[in-house]
Formats: structure tokens, sequence, C-alpha cells
């Protein structure tokens, strides 16, 4: 049986649309639009049949299929040519279990997952792919499509630079000036992408590139765009098939633009529908303190939702004060029992730090989800025989000059409790061998 997707609208109004329609919204309600697979055809496999093929793709050196996303391309694209797909083997990052630290908390089983250990550093790179291989198939059947363009805070635009250079297609970028980190700014550089940085915040480049996406020839690559969602869902499945196919009891993910939680949300709903799973998870949805318009909505039941104007956060990749995905994000809370958390920049800070001195390497955005995590705990809703994954959405490695500021004291709001300062010393043995066999006498009380 042939598998298809096709666009729907979130809200339920009539009406469907190739996926290869350059369309965003709904025409009768100017919704978000959403991508809706044929269940009755994916139920042609039952579920353990799903799961052997899906063991059998995962990391193979078949081509598309080692790839994550690819692996899974029955249930992402299923209408796409393979001949199309542009892929850099992304996906398929570790679950890395962060014992001590997990220990530190009273967490017998603590994870992390990894999604910076991709192409471009972080989870875009999973809708990415997706989004960049499907305008590859429409410019190739004739659709005048002359660039792809998104507002970015940094890595967004990291991966639509990357795999449109790998696709031949141009890509246009919107950043805000002088708000991301140096790391972020030069890769859709180096990948010959159209930098434009404009002298606002986020909010206002995503007000000028939805407007840019109206016209001709400029197809909009941001979240509200569901093909990258479809992408990023295959976040859950991954974590659940490295589980042996069993449900974590808690996710949490921090939350910007806030797709990658109606993301994460369709993939377990797909599971459920399809009969691989039996539960959901409960997730925590975490956002930094300067730029929490959803935990705000959260705290009053989310009888309104008002934009904010986000300020100034290490969390720079989520300092978004009026999220596109917002109702989407909403429904998906809702249907997971899910708790909104806010971390300040001191919180942040020192769960980065405190996650680091156990073998990870976090970023500021993770930061703000094991900030979160660490409240969920003090209150007791999450405890220990809990099994939790806190979802990781870029390397650490963009982040350094966050690092090296932390370690030096220079965190604005953040007072750098786990500071770890280079000891300078002079050329001399004995001066060393001092500093050396002091520090072990200290740690060994």
């Amino acid at each position: 049986m042939a598998y298809t997707a096709s666009f729907r609208c979130v809200a339920g109004c009539p009406g469907s649309w190739p996926v290869t329609t350059v369309i965003y919204h709904c025409p009768t309600c100017d919704g978000l639009l959403e991508v809706k697979h044929d269940i009755a055809a994916l139920k042609d496999r039952g579920a353990p049949a799903w799961m052997k093929l899906f063991e059998q793709r995962y990391k193979t050196t078949q081509w598309p299929y080692g790839s994550g996303v690819w692996g899974k391309k029955e249930w992402v694209m299923p209408d796409l040519r393979e001949e199309n797909i542009v892929s850099m083997d992304e996906g398929g990052s570790n679950l890395f279990w962060a014992e001590r630290y997990g220990k530190g908390l009273g967490l017998d089983e603590l994870w992390i997952k990894l999604c910076g250990n991709s192409h471009t550093g972080s989870f875009k790179d999973l809708g990415m792919t997706v989004l960049v291989s499907v305008v590859r198939q429409m410019i190739r059947d004739g659709q005048p499509i002359r660039a792809i363009a998104c507002a970015s805070t940094g890595d967004t635009s990291a991966a639509l630079a990357a795999y449109c250079a790998a696709a031949g297609i141009r890509a246009v970028v919107l950043l805000p000036k002088g708000k991301i980190s140096t790391a972020q700014l030069v890769q859709p550089l180096a990948n010959g992408a159209l930098v434009c940085a404009l002298d606002t915040d986020f909010d206002g480049c995503m007000q000028i590139v939805q407007k840019l996406a109206k016209e001709p020839g400029i197809y909009l690559a941001n979240s509200l765009n569901s093909l990258r969602l479809e992408g990023q869902k295959t976040v859950g499945l991954e974590i659940v098939q490295q589980f042996d196919w069993q449900v974590p009891d808690w996710i949490v993910i921090p939350g910007g633009n806030l797709g990658n939680i109606s993301a994460l949300g369709a993939g377990f709903d797909l599971m459920l529908e399809l009969g691989l799973i039996t539960k959901r998870p409960r997730i925590v949805l975490a956002q930094a303190q300067s730029a929490n318009p959803l935990y705000l909505a959260y705290k009053k039941g989310y009888d309104t939702f008002e934009p904010i104007t986000a300020t100034e956060t290490e969390a720079s990749a989520i300092r978004i004060g009026n999220p596109v995905s917002v109702h989407r994000a909403i429904k998906t809370l809702k249907a997971y029992d899910g708790i909104v958390e806010q971390a300040s920049e001191q919180e942040l800070a020192e769960a980065s730090a405190s996650a680091d001195r156990s073998g990870a390497y976090t970023c500021p955005h993770t930061g703000v989800a094991l900030a979160a995590l660490e409240k969920c705990v003090k209150r007791g809703e999450i405890h220990a025989g809990q099994k939790v994954v806190v979802i990781s959405t870029a390397s650490g490695l963009k982040f350094t000059d966050f690092k090296v500021r932390y370690h030096e004291g220079r965190i604005s709001g953040a007072n750098s409790q786990s500071r770890n300062a280079p000891i300078e010393l002079p050329n001399d043995f004995e001066a060393v061998k001092k500093v050396v066999l002091g520090d072990l006498d200290v740690s060994a009380r």
C-alpha cells in the first residue's frame, strides 16, 4: 500500500494540500498547518514489523536509511523521491546517561539526549533535511523557487545554510544583530548564505521574513512551516527506540519558537496510534525567565496568551517573545499533562555547570532545561525511580564564550559557584607539585 502525507489545518478546517504546495496558513482560519499521514495505510504493518524495520535501518550504511530521520521515511515524508533527499547523517545521537549529575539530584535514571551531536551542531538539522529535500523536489518538478529564507537566533540559520549549500539552493538568513554567538554567525557565512543582520530582535526578524516569503520565489523555512516538524518529531521516536521501545516517564525540553514541543508530541502520538507504545510521557517545557511568554500563560491556566518583549539572556536561541507555534505547543502540553517552568540566568548557568562537572558539555539552552528539572525535583513532581530524559538542543561548543565567561565570573546575573579558572605557575616542578598534591588532598576530604 502506498503511504502518503498532506498538509491539513491544525484547527480541523476542511481541505488538504500536497506537501509540495507553497502554503503556510489555513485559507479558512489563517491558523497553522500540520502534516497528516494516511494512518490506515501505515497500519498495513503491525507494530512489531515497524520496530523490526526501524531497527534494521538504524545507523545502517544503506543510504539514506542510516539517517535517524530517513530511517523512518514512511512516517516522515513518504511522498519524497529518494534522489531528492539531502542528508548529512542527521539523528542517531547519543542518549547520555548523566549518572553523577542525576544521583546528585536523587535520580537514578537521568539521560540527556545529545541532539547537538549533529552536522551543524543542533537538533535543527532533523527538520532542515526534510524541508530542503522537499524544496529540492519542488524545484526539480518545475516550481519557480529561487531561495529558501529564515529568521533565526543562530541554529536554524546554520542548518538551513548547510543543507542548502549541499543542495545547490540559495539560502537567505535574517539574524538579530549582535544577539547570537560568533560560532552561530560564522556557520551560515561559511556555507555561502546571504546573511542580513537586522537591528531588531528575533521577533522583528520573524515579521520581516514572513513578508519576504510572500515575494515570488522565496520559500519560508521557519517552524511555522510544518515540514520542519516532521523531521524533528523523530527525536521522540529515537528516544523510545534507544530504550528498547519503552517510554520514559518525563521529557524535559527547552522552548523558544515552540515548534520542537509540538514535534515531540507528534512523534509520540504516531507511535501510540500505530501501537508501538501504550502510554505518553509527561513533558516539562522550559523557558528562560527573560523570554517566558508561555510560562506566564501556563501560570494563568492558558486562559490568555500575551506576547512579550524578550530581554537579554545567555539562552539566546530561545530569546523569543512571540513564538509562532504557541497554540500547537499548548495543545501538546495539555495532551501530555505538561508543566511549564522558567529559569533565571543564575539557575541556567549553575545547572549547565553542574552537568558539565559530571561529564556533559551543555549549551545554555540545555541549562534552562536542567534548571527546570532541578525545580521539578525539588517540588517532588519528578522523583527517584522515574526515567527522565532532558533534550539537549545544541552543542556546547557553539557557546564557548558562555563557558569562558562563566569560569571567569563574568556572567551577568550569575555568581559562578562552580567557577574553575586555570592556575598560572612558573616552569618549576616543586610549584606544580605543591598545587597538584594540595588539590588532591582537598578533594579527598
